[in-house]
């Protein structure tokens, strides 16, 4: 029994000073890093402190053994990560959350005052290296300003390629006016649909049982294959919307249709 214990006890101490892994569910994102010093070594116990900048949430994490951190589920956007430490100086980066990414943030502290901070300029073009999955994310300004073809706001998933719109009316009666996708050639009845974590897709005849204004959309996320299991399972792909937030600022718009 105290030899089970005690290897119990071993594995459980190797889980825990591994690095944490990814973790978005439906409509979040999420932000995993590294902290580590010029020399390489990795600094446990750093302060990190991610903050929203529409809303000015905040949450804190402590780096593990490892020099890991996770921020767990986030609302997409744009954050504002500082990593602090007692013998360095602090540092600032700025992150943008897309919507079943998970974005990372290797962050190395120089040594100096902790009051001094510096601040950091992110890459803008990312390659997303904790999710093999293959995937396509369309952001607030895209969507404003791309031209689509409809309004259907699943006609967003045509810009992206090897993605084709599907009339729901061929699959049964009382669907016309819906609107299904195809993933690279394979049967648009089987795709998965969902806004804000809800499932609306139609379970017995495909495509969707809600539509949304295209105006309403921050992002648009679309998996293709090899999705992780936040997406729930299907043979086809999946859909992944996340409609528009308050935030501390007035702001709206207005449209109309003219003659």
């Amino acid at each position: 029994m105290r030899i089970l214990v005690a290897a119990l006890s071993a594995v459980l101490a190797v889980l825990l000073t591994q690095p944490l892994p990814g973790q978005t569910t439906v409509g979040t994102g999420s932000i995993v890093g590294t902290v580590s010093d010029r020399s390489g070594a990795i600094v446990e116990g750093a302060l990190v402190t991610i903050t929203k900048i529409a809303t000015g949430q905040t949450i804190s994490l402590i780096t593990n053994s490892s020099g890991s951190f996770n921020s767990g589920a986030l609302i997409p956007g744009n954050y504002q990560t500082q990593i602090s430490a007692k013998g360095f100086s602090s540092v600032e980066v700025s992150t943008i959350v897309l919507v079943g990414n998970t974005a990372t943030e290797n962050v190395t502290l120089p040594v100096g005052q902790e009051t001094h901070v510096v601040e950091v300029q992110s890459s803008e073009i990312r390659v997303n290296t904790e999710q093999p999955t293959v995937q396509g994310v369309l952001d607030e300004q895209q969507i404003e300003n791309l031209p689509v073809n409809g309004r259907t706001f699943l006609d967003l998933a045509q810009l992206e390629p090897g993605v084709q719109i599907q009339d729901a009316g061929n699959f049964n009666f009382g669907k016309d006016g819906f609107s299904s996708i195809s993933f690279g050639g394979r049967f648009g009845r089987t795709a998965r649909i969902e806004v804000d974590g809800l499932d609306v897709s139609d379970e017995v005849f495909g495509s969707t049982t809600m539509n949304i204004p295209a105006s309403g959309i921050q992002e648009f996320q679309l998996s293709q294959s090899s999705m992780d299991l936040s997406t729930e399972l299907t043979t086809s792909g999946s859909v992944n919307v996340t409609t528009r937030s308050g935030t501390n600022a007035v702001h709206g718009e207005a449209f109309g249709f003219f003659p």
